[in-house]
This record gives structure tokens, sequence and C-alpha cells, in this order.
């Protein structure tokens, strides 16, 4: 993360994101597949590290296999083609859009860090400080299903909502994206147009 000036002045805190020119590995239709979705696939893998059916799967795109591989949907397939390349002048400055990623471990953690809840007195004999309340009823004598404890946290995917695209450098294939975006650095993320709009 950075942070760049507006033209009134006002700080604006932003991330950089790297987005390489992605290539359309497939093209997913109603009647072959059920659904209408493009098939992107990012930064090149090694022919040793591929399996056959990758190699195979990205020679019909005419490219090298591909580390990550993703379908967006709600995207028209008929202004696409097999092969052809998808770089950062696809969004444009003030564009809405989510952004997907995998968010930091964070390991084992109570329930106080991990889902905000309050800490019992520090002081005066108690003897009831970071540990989870009451976790049932007397009435069902058992912890109730989905109740909020300690536990791993971190490392599952995480969705941000309606983030601003601030800044699009064509040259150096970057996006400068409005807040922060999950996920450690260098870390991948999947950029799409916002699905509830602002």
């Amino acid at each position: 993360m950075t942070q760049i000036f507006s033209e009134n002045g006002e700080v604006v805190p932003v991330t950089v994101v790297q987005a390489d020119p992605n290539v359309v590995m497939q093209l997913k239709t109603q009647g072959n597949d059920g659904y209408d979705a493009v098939q992107l696939g990012a930064d090149d893998k090694k022919p040793v590290r591929s399996t056959k059916p990758e190699k195979g799967h990205a020679d019909k795109a005419s490219t090298a296999p591909k580390r990550y591989v993703r379908e967006f949907r709600n995207i028209d397939v008929a202004s696409h083609e097999i092969g052809q390349t998808v770089s950062v002048n696809t969004f444009e400055v003030g564009d809405i859009i989510d952004v997907t990623g995998t968010s930091k471990g964070k390991g084992f953690q109570g329930a106080i860090k991990r889902h905000n809840q309050a800490r019992g007195p520090m002081s005066h004999g108690s003897r009831y400080h970071r540990r989870p309340g009451s976790l049932g009823t007397m009435q069902d004598a058992k912890v109730i299903k989905g109740m909020e404890g300690p536990g791993q946290m971190g490392g599952g995917q995480i969705t941000v909502q309606n983030l601003e695209v601030v800044q699009v450098d064509e040259e150096r294939n970057l996006l400068l994206i409005k807040g922060n975006v999950p996920g450690a650095k260098k870390s991948y993320v999947k950029i799409q147009s916002a699905i509830k709009g602002n």
C-alpha cells in the first residue's frame, strides 16, 4: 500500500496491484457448458511443473501453461477470442470493482481477536479475562452449532466489494485501487467489475 494526492489535495490510500496481461484460455457457452464464462490464465508455469492435460489446454490458446487460472461469469463471451490477451486497459479510472484473494493466515486465535468479543474485568480478583463466556443455555445442555469461539483465523477466501480504481498505468501494467485488498504482498488476487454496484 501507499498513498497519492488527488487533484484537490486530499490524501488517498491506495493498493498497487501489478496486473500483467492475462490470456483467454477457454470460452464457455450456454449450449456447450450450461453457462457463459471466460477463462483467463495468468503467470507462466514452468513446463517441468505442468501436466500433460495442462499443456494440451494451453496449446489450444497458443500459450504456455498458467499458474493461476480463473473463470469470469457475466461477461460478453462473443467479444472475446481464445488466445486473446486482456490487459489493465479493461479498467478505467472511477470503475467500481470487487477484489477476491486469500486473507493472511493468523494461526490459532482466541475469541477476542477472532470475533471481536469483549473481555472480562482485568482487576479486583477477577479470574475471567480473555476466555469466551457462556457457551450454551441450561435448557439445551449443549453448545449450539455455529457458536463463535477460538480457532483457526485467516487463510480463507475473502472478497472486498465496491472498491474504486484510482489510477491505471498501462505502460507498467499497474492498477491503483482505493483502500486495501485481501492477501499478503505478492499474493494473487482476482479483480472483476462490482456485482452489486455502488
